[in-house]
């Protein structure tokens, strides 16, 4: 019994001491967890006036200062999550050196309201597009990283000539140059003009950087690989190039939801 209270007195004061720096940085939209431990490690975060440890609790009334700066510690009152039609080569985030761009970069478009910094979930690569979905919510957005490993998505891809069936069973069969196979449930042909051919690729926790390697495997070259679906979330005709849409809460709801054993 003794040892019972005493358990739940450590704990009633880890409460009390309030939460990990990292925790509430993250759901600040400040930096990921990871980021904000290698900014403490780097002695560019104190609290109070001292420098941050990683095993920091902080409480709303702690002043946390990053490279001299005040950080804004409260999470934002609403921070949805945005679905994005990227095209292909547009820039996320504003370029790190100040060369000159004909368009704000998509994040800088979103809305000023919904957080300070936007955390893409599984990004495609740059030269490809399609779907994106970002958040500001740190917490949240970790959350649908981990699902989104488990979750089918469908992808478009272009190729130059006809794929023969031997390549198509190769894509099939999901094979990388390293790591574990990927989980394809079809490759169908889907069209083209000219030399260009289109595939629809459905498959499961696949990155647009393992759909690239998946078909250059099988020695096609691809020109453009575009995501058009990521669990039940997909891309619809009336979302131009360039836009985006709030998630409704039942999508997020899906994206969310518990996933099959195994997966």
């Amino acid at each position: 019994m003794r040892r019972a209270r005493g358990g739940r007195r450590a704990a009633a004061a880890a409460v009390g001491a309030g939460e990990r720096l990292q925790k509430v940085l993250s759901r600040a939209g400040i930096g990921s967890r990871r980021t904000v431990e290698d900014w403490i490690r780097a002695g560019r975060l104190t609290v109070n006036g001292a420098p941050a440890s990683l095993g920091a609790r902080i409480k709303d009334s702690d002043e946390v200062r990053l490279d001299g700066r005040t950080v804004h510690t409260a999470a934002p009152p609403h921070a949805p999550v945005f679905l994005c039609h990227r095209s292909p080569g547009e820039a996320l985030r504003p370029p790190v050196h100040s060369e000159p761009v004909a368009r704000a970069a998509l994040l800088e478009r979103l809305p000023r309201r919904a957080g300070r910094r936007f955390i893409s979930i599984t990004p495609m690569p740059r030269i490809d597009g399609g779907l994106e979905l970002v958040t500001a919510d740190g917490e949240l957005a970790a959350r649908l990283q981990r699902r989104a490993h488990a979750l089918e998505s469908e992808f478009s891809v272009r190729v130059r000539g006809e794929l023969s069936e031997a390549q198509l069973q190769g894509v099939r069969a999901g094979e990388l140059d390293r790591g574990r196979p990927l989980e394809v449930s079809r490759c169908e042909g889907a069209g083209g003009e000219a030399s260009n051919r289109w595939y629809t690729l459905g498959v499961r926790g696949a990155s647009g950087k393992a759909v690239r390697q998946l078909f250059e495997r099988q020695g096609a070259l691809v020109s453009r690989v575009l995501r058009t679906r990521l669990g039940e979330v997909a891309l619809e005709r009336s979302l131009g190039r360039g836009q985006f849409r709030e998630l409704s809460a039942a999508e997020l709801g899906g994206l969310l939801a518990e996933v099959p054993a195994g997966h």
